[in-house]
Parts: C-alpha cells; sequence; structure tokens
C-alpha cells in the first residue's frame, strides 16, 4: 500500500476482563504496521472487573484506543451502535471480545473489503465453536431473517465483519431505541460480500448470549424490521374463522340428522381454548408495535455514556 488505510475496531465489552487485554495488544501489533489503528472498546456495564481492564489498555494505548463506559446493560446491538457513533476509519470492522476471531483473519476480511469494494463483508465458518444453544439460536435467528428481511439465502448474518464508512454512516442514521444491526445493513445495501474464516473455540468461560438476549434480539427483528407477523397473525384469525364456520356447519347438520344427539362440552370447550389462544397471540403481536412505537415516541435512548476516554 501507498499509504496507510484508516481502520476501526468496534468491540463491545461484556465480562471480557480476561481477554480484552491480550486481545487488544494482538490487534495492535498485526494491524497497526499497515494501518491507521483505531481500537473503540464500549463496556456494557459489566458485572466483572471489565471497566478497569479497559481503563488500563486505554491508558497503555491512548494513541490507538477509545474508551465508552456505558452507564447501564443494553445489548450487544445498542453498544455497538455506540463505538458507530465514535469512529473515525474508512473501514470499521465488528467483533466479539472473546478471541474466538484470530486477529489473523481480521485483516483477512479488512483486505477482502478493500478488493472487492463492497459496502459490508460478513464472515463465515466451516464449523462454529459456539455451544449448540448458540448455534441453534443463531440457525433460527438466520432462517427467520431470510423469511423477514429478505436475506439472501446463501449469507450468513456473522456478528464478525467490516463495513465502509458510507455504510456506518447510514446505519448510525437510526436514532430509534431497538436497532438490529444486520436489519439496518440489509435495509440500506445490496452490495454484501462474504468470506470464510477460521473461528476458536471459546477459552474464557461460557458465552454471554442468554436465551433472554436471543429472544430479544428476535423480537427487534420481527417488530422493527417487518410487519409480516401481524400479516401471519391475520391469515391465522382468517383460517381458524374458517375452521370455526365449517365446524358449526358440521354441528347443525349432525344435530338435523339425529335430533337426540347432545351437546358435545368437550368440543365446546377446545373451540373456546383455540379462539382465545389465537385472538391473545395476535392482541400480544399488536400490543408488541404499539408498546415499541411508545417507547420510541417516549425518546428512550439507545445507550447512556457515562465516560469516554479518547486522546482527542
Amino acid at each position: 500500500m501507498s499509504h496507510k488505510e484508516a481502520v476501526s475496531i468496534v468491540i463491545p465489552v461484556y465480562n471480557g476482563e480476561k481477554s480484552i487485554t491480550n486481545l487488544v495488544a494482538h490487534l495492535i501489533a498485526k494491524l497497526s504496521p499497515s494501518y491507521r489503528l483505531e481500537i473503540v472498546l464500549v463496556n456494557d456495564c459489566s458485572k466483572d472487573n471489565s471497566e478497569a481492564v479497559c481503563v488500563s489498555v486505554y491508558q497503555k494505548h491512548t494513541d490507538v484506543v477509545k474508551f465508552l463506559s456505558l452507564s447501564k446493560n443494553v445489548g450487544e446491538h445498542n453498544a455497538v451502535m455506540a463505538g458507530l457513533n465514535h469512529i473515525t476509519g474508512n473501514y470499521v470492522v465488528i467483533m466479539d471480545d472473546d478471541f474466538q476471531n484470530p486477529v489473523s483473519e481480521v485483516i483477512k476480511l479488512i483486505e477482502h473489503a478493500i478488493i472487492t469494494q463492497n459496502d459490508v463483508v460478513y464472515s463465515y465458518y466451516d464449523k462454529k465453536e459456539h455451544s449448540f444453544f448458540r448455534n441453534l439460536g443463531s440457525r433460527f435467528n438466520d432462517k427467520m431473517a431470510t423469511i423477514l428481511l429478505k436475506k439472501p439465502k446463501d449469507l450468513y448474518l456473522s456478528s464478525f465483519k467490516v463495513m465502509n464508512k458510507f455504510l456506518v454512516e447510514e446505519i448510525i442514521k437510526y436514532n430509534l431505541p431497538f436497532p438490529y444491526i444486520d436489519g439496518l445493513i440489509l435495509r440500506t445495501t445490496n452490495n454484501i460480500g462474504k468470506l470464510k474464516v477460521k473461528h476458536d473455540k471459546r477459552t474464557n468461560g461460557p458465552s454471554n448470549y442468554t436465551l433472554k438476549k436471543l429472544v430479544a434480539l428476535w423480537m427487534n427483528m420481527f417488530t422493527n424490521f417487518s410487519i409480516l407477523p401481524l400479516r401471519v397473525s391475520m391469515v391465522i384469525g382468517f383460517v381458524f374463522s374458517l375452521f370455526g364456520f365449517g365446524y358449526g356447519l358440521f354441528a347443525i347438520i349432525e344435530k338435523l340428522y339425529n335430533p337426540d344427539l347432545p351437546v358435545g362440552y368437550t368440543a365446546l370447550i377446545v373451540l373456546v381454548s383455540i379462539f382465545s389462544g389465537i385472538q391473545l397471540m395476535a392482541l400480544g403481536m399488536v400490543g408488541e408495535y404499539l408498546g415499541r412505537m411508545f417507547m420510541s415516541q417516549n425518546k428512550k435512548p439507545q445507550y447512556s455514556i457515562r465516560k469516554i476516554y479518547t486522546k482527542q
């Protein structure tokens, strides 16, 4: 290269005290010779000693590292949005703090994005070294994104990716309280690439992705970027209405042919239960949409930064 490309790396940190120091040191050692490097650490109100560790990392590498300390846990995607609002690089890598993505693969992603001029390059793996539960959740999320967001079937929505400055500037225009980064990417650009990379085993404790966090992520995708769930509830309601109408005709005809036939208590209870469940499900879905609209109108922030550590 005749000049060094400006590259930012955004790392949301949650209970990463054991890995973040070495991760930053490896990134600086491998990337600084080739790029004008900026690393943005975002501590998502960790329960361990990540705050002090990140401050120490910043103090050791003030020319390279920025540190954002959030005042409340807001989740990975909100923390990433905080980081994206404070980058300066022409290319931005988003990666986890768990060291499962080798630094050599970060370089591959950046080089691939520069060569192909894709707005975003997603990573994918021959084998993901996550737990069975995490992999199952990822597959479900992938299938739903294909249906709801019109995602290409051969594209894996990895959290490890690189974006150019244009895409980042478009994404951070979204200031509502429930961001879903991949949904914002897919609604902004079709210039998407992918690259196969290695994925190492996790060495520092279990994954921080719980069932609660996965469900919250799915709900962001369902209700913020598609009205398909509402349409599905309408179709289900219509189908069961037809079923109820047909069953009613059947009961009338059966009673005409057999006047002594007793009225079916069990059938009545089953039908009431089914229709009540369908109605409650549809009302719950509408309520979720209305609740999110209320939170958006109420100006709930994506994140709150307690303190920014930066040389500038």
